[in-house]
């Protein structure tokens, strides 16, 4: 389906204007108030969103409540911990990653056997923590350490909802630094050391920037807070026990045949027990336990289930995007057509940020939201408020056009009925010769005048249309407003109105088409007997100015206001007071005098204020703009 294209509509670079102030605001408004907007679409996002099926390379030993009940709380879960070690060391798991802080000392057998299981275990990865303002390590007892690894379990939620949503990938001390356990576990997993880091940054919005950490054929993408130092990854969170298994420590201990479980696995051990100790922490999925957001943010390693964040080209690129299909749609469709297709585009920016985070793309919710919303207002509000105005501007100038031609009609018929008559009078009755001479001067008088009526509404379109050639002659301005000014002294004459002709300078030339010019001077002075009162006078005048020769007219009429000024000129328009003073007019005759003035590379200046009368200034070149053409040359 086909729309015509929407007629009325002359300020785009103000529309585009407002659309593209719209657009800056969406932006300042979701760098201000988007940030707990994205969280919010973050978490309903990550509800809806159904994640892959996976076959999980970890398994979370959980010390629950049983198990606590059974060891006599945490403080008593170092045998619990070693006897566990020694039943899984058979079944060879790839790697054991134990999120309990050991740097205390507890009973001596307790510690014994704690420190000789995590001798005899291989790719063992210890939990450490920075106490006293960040500044101290909190390691495990030298005894414990071995050959072990040490990983950080620090927790670092979102301050807006303190929700954990990412991992410090690295966590620093005034000396040292020190990978995060599910990192540390990673690498031991896949036998590399040390990851490879990128020296190239990404600029995000708000102070962060992307980078890659490389680990084998595995690239992680980091997000760097610029400010704080700190690389973080968002964690790939599974529901709570739908993807990672889950087996009871007090079970293992009374079934180690469970250890199988176990075989080629990475294990995590950690506390899952609300009762002692609070490592539960609010993420995308609900309250987890520490231990499994280690063991989701290893699997989000070992899958690649990585989400990045779109640069913010990508951002801007698809918001603009949004905001052109907006300014489009209210530019190009009618009616509820353009309300609709808003409507629509609405639907499409709340669920792009749901596509990209299909395809692990964050994409900031607030600012799509906010762009689509401000820029479908924003359109929607200059369709109705601008749009309807021209719809009623253009209704009112229909009306205008539709009287003028009732108008033009009435006049018609007057010089119409004289000829009608005349002629019926000349073929029905015996006439002298010399009343057959009369009527004969009549039918064509009034012949020319029906002939120059029509001739002037053809003209202006023609001049609209760029199909009306000029003649290119020169014309002495003192004799063209003499004549002028002699054609209009009988109107004049019988409103009392004085009319003067400022002496002109005999060589005053300009050069163009002299009918026309002649009825551009003339207009004006017409127009300026029409509307003065009786007994006042009208001043015409012409002189040089540099390379210009100015043509004025002025009178002591009825004037206009500068709101009036500014629209004497288009079709059909006429001042309240020129309608009110009764005298004969179509708003027309402006119009064609400025297209003439402006084909002969002039201009009109108007000055004018309420009840003390107008000036009209014609001004256009004193030099020829052709060649000027003798009438040997024309014909």
């Amino acid at each position: 389906m086909r729309f015509p294209f929407r007629v009325g509509w002359n300020s785009t670079a103000s529309y585009v204007g407002l659309l593209l102030a719209s657009f800056a605001l969406a932006l300042f408004t979701s760098y201000i108030l988007g940030s707990q907007l994205n969280i919010w679409a973050y978490d309903a996002m990550y509800r809806a969103y159904r994640p892959p099926a996976i076959q999980p390379e970890s398994v979370v030993l959980a010390i629950d409540e049983l198990t606590l009940v059974q060891c006599g709380g945490i403080r008593g879960i170092r045998r619990p911990i070693a006897e566990a070690l020694r039943i899984l060391a058979p079944a060879k798991p790839k790697v054991v990653a134990i999120d309990v802080i050991l740097a205390d000392k507890g009973d001596e057998v307790g510690d014994a056997a704690l420190s000789a299981a995590l001798h005899a275990t291989p790719n063992l990865v210890l939990s450490t923590e920075l106490i006293d303002g960040d500044r101290i390590w909190e390691d495990p007892r030298p005894e414990f350490m071995g050959k072990a690894k040490l990983g950080h379990v620090s927790a670092v939620p979102d301050k807006e909802d303190m929700v954990t949503r990412k991992i410090l990938l690295y966590q620093h001390s005034a000396r040292e630094q020190r990978g995060a356990l599910a990192l540390e576990a990673f690498l031991l997993s896949r036998g590399v050391a040390t990851p490879r880091e990128s020296l190239e940054f990404t600029a995000l919005r708000g102070g962060l920037a992307s980078a890659e950490l490389q680990v084998g054929d595995v690239t992680i993408p980091v997000l760097e807070d610029k400010r704080e130092k700190r690389r973080f990854m968002r964690v790939h969170f599974f529901p709570p026990g739908s993807t990672v298994p889950i087996v009871s420590m007090r079970r293992l201990l009374d079934d180690p045949s469970l250890a199988a479980q176990f075989a080629g696995k990475v294990v995590f051990i950690g506390v899952t027990a609300n009762s002692e100790v609070q490592d539960r922490l609010f993420t995308p999925v609900g309250r987890t336990a520490g231990i499994e957001i280690n063991a989701a943010a290893f699997e989000t390693m070992a899958h690649r289930l990585f989400f990045t964040d779109v640069t913010p080209i990508q951002e801007d690129l698809i918001v603009l995007a949004l905001l052109a299909a907006i300014g489009l749609a209210f530019r190009y469709l009618p009616g509820w057509w353009a309300y609709a297709a808003g409507a629509i585009i609405l639907f499409s920016a709340s669920i792009i940020p749901y596509v990209f985070f299909q395809h692990h793309l964050v994409f900031p919710f607030a600012t799509s939201f906010l762009v689509a919303w401000m820029g479908t207002l924003t359109a929607a509000s200059y369709y109705h408020l601008v749009v309807r105005r021209n719809l009623r501007v253009e209704q009112a100038s229909r009306e205008r056009y539709q009287q003028a031609m009732h108008f033009v009609t009435h006049e018609m018929r007057t010089p119409l009925s004289a000829i009608q008559g005349s002629s019926e009078l000349i073929s029905r009755y015996s006439l002298t010769e010399e009343k057959r001479q009369q009527i004969a001067l009549l039918i064509n008088s009034e012949s020319k005048r029906l002939a120059r009526m029509v001739e002037i509404f053809l003209n202006v379109e023609r001049l609209s249309a760029g199909q009306m050639e000029l003649k290119r002659e020169a014309i002495s301005v003192k004799e063209m407003m003499e004549v002028c000014v002699q054609r209009v002294t009988p109107l004049a004459e019988r409103k009392h109105i004085a009319i003067t002709l400022e002496p002109v300078p005999e060589n005053l030339s300009v050069t163009g088409d002299r009918e026309l010019m002649e009825y551009a001077c003339y207009n004006l002075l017409t127009n300026a007997v029409k509307y003065s009162p009786q007994r006042t006078e009208v001043t015409a005048s012409a002189w040089r100015d540099d390379s210009l020769v100015r043509i004025a007219v002025k009178d002591q009429g009825i004037g206009m206001d500068q709101k009036e000024v500014k629209q004497i000129f288009q079709k059909f328009y006429r001042t309240k007071k020129a309608e009110e003073s009764g005298e004969a007019g179509t708003g027309i005759g402006l119009s064609i005098v400025q297209q003439i003035i402006e084909q002969h590379g002039g201009k009109i200046e108007v000055t004018s204020r309420p009840g003390a009368g107008s000036c009209f200034t014609v001004v256009v070149p004193a030099r020829a703009l052709a060649p000027v053409s003798t009438a040997a040359e024309r014909h």
